[in-house]
């Protein structure tokens, strides 16, 4: 069989939101398109690469406008496919028989989609597929099992994305097919934290969207705060009682803070308080704590001084705006924010053999992050609205937590905090980073060379097609590029801040990307030169 990849693009349709009754607003009523790329051509070398696009507030003059970029290695564009069509339908495929010509090496290419509708601002997203006979591996070395079973950390997946029927989610699987009508759906977090473990998680996150606690998608004017904040205290209390009545799970219940429209979606893991902006009719907060609607400055000052910890959802680079300026980084927001959500699968999947077609890639917006300042490591979550709370792909977000140490929140929170996190398409792999013997996640001052060590482990029998290890450089605000394609790349930095990644792509498609790691590169100490020519 071949496998799949498939890109998922969302340009998020303008939604107005009420200010009175209980009119809603359909947070997740989005422009949605995605691309079905087959990693491994048929017999005869074609591809078919269908785009599906989805516009349901589709109105009469609006125009769908995509492009699709065959990107070498290196990055340089070799192939485009472009087109403007009108979006007079709810959905529209498009699909492109490809060959890839004999004069194309045989190698791992990019496909990347960029897409607009109507007023939305254009997004893009990218995968991998291989040319002719899937390449070797690049290294031996990449194959490192026993370096990755010789830390001194015990590795832990699980999903830290989903929601429950204290939201818009717990959908039975029977008839989901997208957000539940907030807390209408049957199934709630302790039912969540059940099926995950029986399902494999190592832990779970019900993340529940901080402004449906009033029982709306809008603004219920006749909710009672006393209810909404209760019912947040449940969800905490929830999660604490199986913590102490199971082992070898951990439940964690915090909420996703945020709108899409013209805002951003983000997780906050341990906050014990209900964060909110809408008021009833009395003017009566329906939270605990006021935090202004797509005021993402104070947010992440809030967040910093309780001491709460972040991750970016889904992140587009529209998103998370300050003073106008998207993906905008503050001191407080690098302090409090750990994790950028680099893939997803289908929020409104109903599937439980792990078998959704449909996924998304976030990382040009991680990257646009990375650049702006921000430490963050590279989460794969599922965004579960349906009761198939991780089932419904192989995605995990791995997390290593000190060996010995109980898998408990302040282990998690610990490794999380410590960047400790790799995230993979695939449970039965891992994938760690060294820079000359820190481990990703760390930041340290260097002098001289600098060897990066990609470590990939299969636990299944998959075997690398491609290494790429990224840099960057925190604050330019600039673009990552690919450095090398080996697991093992020397390099000497020029002077100043550095981060570095390793991603890895495996013969089935699937990828798994590794933890930044942050240098500092100094000038070598031309006193210390002369004492070691000695």
């Amino acid at each position: 069989m071949r496998a799949l990849s498939i890109i998922t693009v969302f340009a998020f349709s303008i939604i107005c939101m009420p200010t009175s009754g209980h009119a809603t607003t359909v947070d997740h009523h989005e422009f949605e398109a995605w691309l079905e790329a087959p990693f491994v051509a048929g017999k005869d070398g074609t591809r078919a690469l269908t785009l599906h696009f989805s516009a349901p507030d589709a109105r009469p003059g609006h125009t769908l406008h995509w492009r699709l970029d065959l990107l070498a290695p290196n990055g340089r564009a070799l192939r485009m496919w472009r087109r403007t069509q009108p979006l007079e339908e709810p959905g529209r495929n498009v699909t492109i028989r490809w060959h890839a010509p004999p004069t194309l090496r045989q190698g791992v290419y990019r496909l990347r989609l960029r897409a607009r509708a109507g007023n939305n601002p254009e997004v893009e997203q990218d995968w991998n597929v291989a040319v002719g006979a899937l390449p070797a591996a690049p290294a031996a070395s990449l194959q490192a099992t026993d370096a990755v079973e010789a830390l001194p950390y015990a590795i832990y997946l699980g999903n830290l994305h989903s929601q429950t029927n204290h939201s818009d989610g717990g959908g039975a699987l029977d008839h989901c097919t997208g957000a539940q009508a907030p807390q209408s759906a049957a199934l709630g977090p302790a039912d969540a934290y059940a099926y995950a473990r029986q399902h494999g998680l190592d832990f779970l996150m019900t993340s529940e969207h901080n402004h449906m606690y009033d029982g709306s998608d809008g603004t219920n004017i006749e909710a009672d705060p006393a209810a909404a904040t209760a019912l947040y205290r449940s969800g905490l209390q929830a999660a604490a009682q199986w913590n102490r009545t199971h082992s070898g799970f951990l439940a964690i219940y915090g909420q996703e803070w945020g709108v899409i429209s013209h805002g951003g979606h983000l997780n906050i893991l341990n906050s014990g308080e209900l964060l909110g902006w809408e008021r009833n009719a009395l003017g009566e907060l329906l939270a605990d704590t006021e935090s202004p609607r797509n005021d993402y400055a104070a947010l992440y000052r809030l967040m910093r001084e309780r001491g709460w910890a972040g991750q970016f959802n889904h992140p587009q680079r529209h998103q998370f705006a300050i003073g106008g300026k998207p993906l905008a980084w503050t001191e407080d927001g690098d302090q409090a924010m750990l994790l950028c959500e680099v893939m997803n699968s289908n929020a409104f999947s109903a599937h439980t053999d792990e078998a959704e077609p449909r996924l998304s890639t976030y990382e040009a917006a991680c990257n646009q992050l990375l650049e702006a300042g921000y430490h963050l490591a590279f989460s794969s979550d599922q965004d579960n609205h349906c009761a198939n709370w991780g089932a419904s792909y192989s995605n995990r977000t791995g997390v290593l937590v000190e060996r010995g140490a109980p898998l408990d929140a302040a282990s998690l929170l610990a490794a999380l905090r410590a960047r400790r996190v790799f995230a993979t398409m695939d449970k039965n792999a891992r994938l760690i980073l060294t820079a000359n013997g820190h481990l990703m996640g760390e930041r340290f001052v260097n002098r001289g060379k600098l060897t990066l060590r990609a470590s990939y482990a299969s636990l299944s029998g998959h075997r690398a097609a491609a290494i790429d290890i990224f840099h960057g450089v925190p604050g330019r605000n600039g673009a990552v590029a690919a450095l090398g394609g080996t697991a093992r790349t020397v390099v000497t930095p020029a002077a100043g801040e550095h981060f570095y990644y390793a991603r890895v792509t495996q013969d089935d498609g699937k990828m798994l990307w590794s933890a930044p790691i942050w240098v500092s590169q100094q000038p070598r100490n031309r006193a210390l030169r002369k004492i070691e020519l000695r």
